[in-house]
């Protein structure tokens, strides 16, 4: 005998779904460009073309410039605060910053088309709205971003260097079955997740978000660092500085290795 329930459920979490996807499309397009070729220069960073519309829920372009500018300083950038000080301006341009979504129902969608129709007729009876009858939904989102930045004397105006389009894609993914969800899968996530509750380590990533993922660069935007001009001049700078997950690691190692 083969019984079959039915179920409900329902996440409001769409706003901060909405900024994980937008923040990690930026935090990955942003890793992909390199400055290395601007190391030890004095670097004015215009932004003027980083202009987005104001938002209370979403990431804005103030994200995206103080990624940028922590990106430029990983890498070794002098930046300074005003143009007449900088012997390099380095101009960027945001491309894309943005959501796409869409659902897709296996079954009947709901409809108040003959609610609608039948109050036109005077004295018609009431038709209730025809509530959804589905087997299963999906529903999908994907941020975007794409920038662009390149540099230039700032007295002669020669050019010296540019960093080609860097964008990415980032993507979140609902699914429902028998009305019961919504099983959670994206790149904002580090496995399927059942209503917010991690299941399995299943991830939703394209190769070359992987690829990306793998990268040096992408590890030294994403880790804490200490950089060695903070104890320059001090008895610190004469050994490596390690991070505390650093030590914890080494720690672990060492026990391990006693162990055996």
């Amino acid at each position: 005998m083969l019984t079959v329930v039915g179920g409900c459920g329902a996440t409001k979490s769409y706003t901060a779904t909405d900024q994980l996807l937008l923040s990690d499309a930026v935090d990955t397009t942003v890793s992909k460009i390199d400055f290395e070729p601007l190391r030890h220069h004095k670097v004015y960073l215009d932004v003027s073309y980083l202009k987005t519309q104001r938002s209370s829920n979403l990431i804005e372009s103030d994200y995206v410039i103080s990624s940028i500018r922590q990106q430029m300083v990983s890498n070794g950038v002098h930046l300074v605060e005003s143009r007449e000080t900088a012997d390099v301006v380095a101009e960027a341009r945001l491309g894309a910053l943005g959501l796409d979504s869409h659902t897709v129902t296996y079954g009947v969608p709901s409809s108040n088309s003959l609610a609608a129709a039948s109050s036109v007729f005077a004295n018609a009876p009431v038709v209730p709205i025809i509530p959804e009858l589905s087997v299963a939904r999906h529903e999908s989102k994907n941020g975007a971003v794409k920038i662009a930045v390149f540099a230039y004397d700032r007295e002669t105006r020669e050019p010296l260097w540019q960093s080609g389009i860097a964008n990415s894609t980032s993507k979140a993914r609902d699914t429902w079955v028998l009305g019961v969800g919504p099983f959670q899968r994206g790149t904002i996530y580090s496995r399927t997740r059942f209503a917010g509750d991690k299941l399995s380590p299943t991830e939703l990533l394209t190769q070359q978000q992987e690829r990306v993922k793998k990268t040096q660069r992408w590890d030294d935007y994403r880790r804490g660092r200490v950089f060695p001009a903070l104890f320059e001049g001090s008895e610190e700078a004469e050994n490596p500085v390690q991070l505390a997950g650093a030590e914890n690691a080494e720690a672990q190692d060492g026990g391990k290795a006693s162990k055996e």
